[in-house]
């Protein structure tokens, strides 16, 4: 069992650095698309955790502090995420055209 354990801390070390690796690789103009797509991941994640909560008959209760918690940073990502997308979009928007005040002092 022990070894199990150590095999799973070590795909998750070995995950997070590669994940590291793929998200320093990608250009600035990449990033929206990549937040739009992985809020939709996390709301489907959020979903997941929703679903398996409702449907535990009778949780322990260090399983549903994990399941409250991983549902809590689900939303807080997706929450985030359409923030973060919503201002880079933004980004792109033509800048209103500065109103000209007159200078001779005639109003």
């Amino acid at each position: 069992m022990e070894s199990g354990l150590l095999a799973n801390i070590a795909i998750l070390v070995l995950a997070g650095f590669v994940g590291f690796a793929v998200i320093s690789k990608v250009p600035n103009t990449l990033h929206t698309p990549l937040m739009s797509g992985t809020n939709a991941i996390h709301g489907i994640v959020l979903l997941g955790g929703l679903i398996v909560l409702g449907h535990l008959e009778d949780p322990s209760v260090v399983d549903a502090i994990i399941l409250v918690v991983a549902i809590a940073f689900g939303m807080i990502n997706v929450i985030g995420g359409f923030l973060v997308t919503d201002r880079m979009l933004g980004m792109f928007k033509p800048r209103p055209e500065p109103v000209e005040r007159d200078t001779d002092g005639r109003g």
